[in-house]
């Protein structure tokens, strides 16, 4: 038998004005007034589903290329993929680094968020047919890599937690954002925006999704000792 709780939260984190959520919790009979992490014991897990629900469309953005402006190959990357959710409040963990790529292509930056953990590469490859470049002013990576053509990369790593949102110089309307996290707790949801964190301490965790246009949607949970917790989140964002 299942408990839910739904809850309203007004939030603006790293949005322009703050957004209304509503966040729903789905507990498998576990009390919601257990304690702090458990010590020792099988870990279990945190799953759940990420839901976009209509909200009123924003005013298209414009370019001062568009009488050039590339469509990308391939079918155009879903809203939902923009969400990152992720456990808050988690001890700085040693996380193996990985490499990831970040193209730019069509004038965009594909994907357009990309979470990683700290310590990993990250790849920016132009594959446009005209000159592109790289930077960054945020406070968790300040970095310029310059102008670079067609086929060319610039490699960058990503040694603080946070979040970095990166530009291009020659393109005012590009961006991308890079979450940087210092554990492994972290991930984007499938395409049906359905995710799972896996190898969670047993114990009570606060869950986020995040969107860039939202912010942060909270919420506590107990995870039982091998088993799982369960969490569904609804954002107001408008599929592009």
């Amino acid at each position: 038998m299942l408990a839910e709780v739904c809850i309203r939260v007004t939030s603006g984190a790293f949005g322009r004005k703050a957004v209304r959520l509503v966040v729903c919790l789905g507990l498998a009979t576990i009390g919601l007034t257990g304690g702090a992490t458990s010590a020792g014991g099988p870990n279990g897990r945190v799953v759940g589903r990420v839901r976009l629900v209509a909200a009123t469309a924003a005013r298209p953005l414009t370019t001062s290329y568009s009488s050039r402006t590339l469509v990308p190959q391939g079918d155009p990357p879903r809203e939902i993929r923009n969400v990152v959710v992720s456990l808050q409040g988690m001890p700085a963990t040693v996380v193996a680094p990985k490499h990831y790529q970040l193209r730019q292509d069509g004038e965009l930056f594909l994907p357009h968020v990309l979470a990683i953990a700290r310590g990993s590469f990250v790849d920016f490859t132009n594959e446009d047919p005209f000159y592109h470049n790289v930077f960054s002013l945020s406070r968790a990576g300040t970095f310029d890599l310059g102008r670079f053509p067609r086929g060319q990369s610039r490699t960058r790593d990503f040694n603080r937690a946070g979040l970095v949102k990166v530009f291009c110089h020659l393109h005012s309307d590009m961006s991308a954002a890079v979450l940087v996290f210092d554990h492994p707790w972290f991930t984007t949801p499938d395409d049906d925006g359905s995710f799972v964190l896996a190898n969670v301490p047993a114990g009570r965790h606060t869950v986020a999704a995040w969107h860039e246009r939202v912010g942060e949607a909270r919420r506590s949970v107990e995870v039982p000792a091998g088993g799982d917790a369960t969490v569904e989140f609804e954002l107001p964002v408008v599929e592009p």
